[in-house]
């Protein structure tokens, strides 16, 4: 039997936000091969982005599970590493000259970005993808995500996903609202990432209100999109958390490099950390592996 969340208090919690790194850990998953489709129109022309229509129907999960997996790559925090700094937390930080290189080495390799929709619509219903996909992901609302990533990643006019844990919006060296809204106004999907980045396999009762429906409504408020996407906390599940998941809209769900569910799939899609140390040719050779 899980125990209970204890949240915490105001003032505690204002105080353990501000001065704690979220990390995560991953490790290597399944492989799945199978195909994409050159014929798609890719993220290059923003004039020419495919109008993506909701599946009919929905593949059954072994379908799902046969395709071939997109690389989907999730950056944290993007600044120079500090003296203070341990070796472990310039894993989860990429020095901005580390994200030109890597950006970069896509760009000159053919990858195009693709989004959520996209992804949804190929596996739930094989629309086809670019011939080179890729999937850029961004975790826990990092204010260098929007000075750093977002000036990079327009020079190739590559679009990501920003996974929103709300408790941090407008608190210094995180995002405001008018950041997040200009994010998605330029053609980005904005995620949840809970409130407070508590732990999913650790709730109960009223937490899926507070840590996923609330979170959603407040993104959808800033967009005036829905939320359909979601990305656990260190990118760990469990079983029971994918129904409270589709109760709440939640159409698909981003954990990390774990083996995905063999039921429910599309709420454990893979992903996996791009670290500081990675060359742009290391980071390909990375998602070659892994995906």
């Amino acid at each position: 039997m899980r125990n209970p969340v204890m949240m915490p208090t105001p003032v505690l919690f204002s105080s353990l936000v501000l001065s704690v790194l979220i990390f995560s850990s991953c490790g290597s998953g399944d492989q799945s091969p199978v195909k994409t489709d050159s014929t798609a129109t890719s993220h290059k022309s923003d004039s020419a982005k495919p109008l993506i229509q909701e599946p009919v129907s929905i593949a059954d999960a072994a379908t799902i599970l046969a395709r071939k997996q997109v690389p989907i790559l999730c950056y944290h925090q993007l600044r120079d590493w500090k003296p203070t700094d341990s070796k472990s937390a310039r894993d989860y930080i990429v020095p901005p000259a580390a994200f030109k290189q890597q950006m970069k080495a896509l760009a000159d390799s053919g990858y195009t970005t693709i989004l959520p929709d996209e992804l949804y619509s190929y596996l739930a219903a094989g629309t086809p993808l670019p011939p080179k996909p890729v999937m850029l992901t961004f975790d826990d609302t990092d204010l260098d995500q929007y000075s750093v990533a977002w000036p990079e990643m327009k020079q190739y006019n590559f679009r990501g996903v920003f996974f929103i844990m709300t408790v941090s919006i407008g608190r210094p060296r995180y995002m405001s609202k008018e950041q997040i809204k200009e994010l998605s106004d330029a053609g980005n999907t904005i995620g949840s990432h809970t409130w407070d980045h508590h732990n999913v396999k650790k709730y109960s009762g009223e937490d899926w209100v507070t840590q996923v429906e609330k979170p959603s409504r407040q993104l959808e408020q800033i967009t005036g999109k829905p939320v359909k996407y979601f990305a656990y906390p260190f990118g760990l599940w469990n079983p029971p958390a994918i129904p409270e998941l589709k109760k709440r809209g939640i159409k698909a769900a981003f954990q990390l490099a774990e083996k995905r569910d063999e039921q429910d799939p599309l709420y454990t899609i893979r992903r996996i950390i791009i670290t500081g140390t990675m060359s742009g040719e290391a980071m390909l050779a990375k998602m070659r592996n892994s995906f």
